[in-house]
């Protein structure tokens, strides 16, 4: 079902409840979210993003693999080196590749679309029309937002993980800290590892809602989002800026470095963490003020 299709039945619904019973928070914004969705996920955009996620772990496994054979195997970072000695150590390189640019840029893209594609195409008025206000709408874009984080994630990392059995020997893993632990205690981290991953995101999602209200226009909401996360990054390189970066929403992503430890060191990524927190109650509000005070006219 196409949102052109999804909206007059939202509207529908929402016609039959005016003469009787507001429909339950929960339900309605169950209903949302499920709408939101399905909508996502049957964009072609995003199956074409998921499938470019899904594609740089093997072409990261098949550079160090020829590499590996060649007359300078074995050099490179810690996470590259280490994948030549067990494949499973490619989700945690596909992931530190995929997280500084990849991963937010599509997370910026969906995001940034969220409300602003919705008034471009003129939908967002209708989908108002329903009793399912404007807090629940917005609500419901944002953790459909946080679900694709996740999948995002957990494309990378699967892919990461049949690229790496296929590519490179399989084993008991070495942790960075030189301790060695059984396959399993390794797949439990890598889990760990790409939820961590995909909450470092929860802060870029809810800029990107806050920057798609306040445009009628999906690709400049896009382009906005995903220019502002370069921009932060390139902030975050100067060693000036130093009294500032501590505080930019990218500055501790790569702390998921930590849980490759033993034991695993907790402090950064809990900072991360409550990082992103803060940026979900500030952008979040900022957000909220903005949509509910705003005049759809689109």
């Amino acid at each position: 079902m196409s949102r052109a299709e999804a909206v007059p039945a939202v509207a529908a619904a929402g016609a039959e409840t005016a003469h009787g019973r507001r429909p339950q928070t929960a339900a309605g914004f169950l209903a949302l979210f499920r709408n939101e969705l399905l909508l996502t996920f049957r964009r072609m955009r995003t199956i074409v993003l998921l499938g470019i996620l899904a594609v740089l772990p093997v072409l990261i496994g098949v550079v160090v693999r020829i590499e590996t054979d060649g007359p300078r195997g074995g050099e490179g970072p810690a996470f590259i080196a280490q994948v030549t000695q067990n494949g499973l150590f490619l989700v945690f390189t596909a992931l530190a590749v995929a997280l500084p640019v990849f991963l937010p840029m599509t997370v910026g893209v969906v995001a940034g679309d969220s409300v602003a594609g919705e008034s471009a195409t003129g939908t967002l008025r209708y989908l108002l029309v329903a009793p399912a206000g404007r807090t629940r709408l917005l609500a419901a874009k944002f953790t459909a937002g946080l679900v694709f984080c996740l999948a995002a994630t957990a494309t990378v990392a699967v892919a990461a993980v049949i690229a790496g059995t296929a590519l490179f020997p399989v084993g008991d893993v070495t942790l960075i800290s030189g301790e060695t632990i059984g396959l399993g205690q390794a797949l439990l981290r890598a889990v760990l590892v790409a939820a961590v991953v995909a909450a470092s995101l929860a802060g870029l999602v809810a800029i990107g809602l806050f920057v798609s209200t306040l445009t009628g226009s999906g690709i400049a909401a896009m382009a906005a989002t995903v220019g502002l996360v370069i921009t932060v990054q390139i902030l975050d390189s100067f060693p000036q800026l130093h009294a500032i970066q501590p505080f930019l929403f990218t500055h501790h992503w790569l702390t998921f470095g930590d849980l490759l430890r033993e034991p695993m060191y907790w402090d950064g990524v809990l900072k991360n963490l409550g990082l992103q927190a803060a940026y979900v109650a500030v952008f979040g509000s900022a957000a909220w003020a903005r949509f509910t005070s705003r005049d759809i006219t689109a």
